[in-house]
């Protein structure tokens, strides 16, 4: 899989299998498949740091997609939201907010964006996954849109198959949106690069050498 990203006055094509410069491939295991994504460092420098922090501290292992929101028009479309979800233990400080209009990665189709509470530079450990473009998640006027600051290179039919689950249950906009058997992600790690772990505590750890 090619993911063709928009850059100014041409397009770049990310491979799965090979390293580019200036981005930071990730795999994703699932338990639907793997997943491969595209981290921009040199446009979300910031955003992408947060989430490479997640990755190589083994943040994310353990965690799952819960999240498959489908638009009502064209279900085959829409988004997967993943991470730590309300799992404290596992936060890091959140990062500063790199909007659309700042690093010009816009939600197109396969895009990687992180998610937020509803105010700016809260996002901590959670991420989706969009299917189709999503302009409305750019930042525009006085709306600040959502930190897109990579894409997914392969496993789109991971991606996909996880968006077609059954959902339900859920507040708010996210309503009818919880995935009824949350998809567990085994572990997330860089494939280029030297891993750079925060050497913060794992409090999420703590305990299980004593449970076996």
């Amino acid at each position: 899989m090619l993911a063709l990203v928009l850059l100014p006055g041409r397009l770049l094509a990310l491979p799965a299998n090979k390293p580019v410069p200036g981005y930071v491939r990730v795999r994703i295991e699932t338990s639907q498949g793997p997943i491969i994504v595209s981290v921009d460092t040199r446009r979300a420098p910031k955003t992408s740091a947060n989430f490479l922090a997640y990755v190589d501290d083994g943040r994310f292992d353990g965690t799952t997609f819960y999240r498959a929101a489908r638009r009502k028009s064209a279900p085959t479309y829409g988004l997967i939201q993943g991470g730590i979800d309300m799992d404290a233990r596992r936060s890091i400080p959140p990062v500063v907010h790199e909007p659309t209009t700042r690093t010009g990665i816009h939600h197109l189709d396969a895009t990687l964006s992180m998610a937020r509470p509803d105010r700016p530079n809260s996002a901590m450990g959670n991420f989706f996954m969009t299917i189709g473009a999503t302009p409305t998640m750019d930042a525009r006027g006085t709306y600040i849109g959502y930190a897109a600051f990579g894409h997914v290179v392969g496993g789109m039919d991971t991606v996909k198959r996880i968006l077609a689950l059954p959902t339900g249950g859920g507040t708010g906009a996210m309503r009818g949106q919880m995935i009824r058997q949350p998809v567990r992600i085994i572990r997330a790690v860089r494939l280029d690069g030297k891993p750079q772990p925060t050497g913060r505590i794992k409090p999420w750890l703590m305990g299980l050498n004593r449970k076996k």
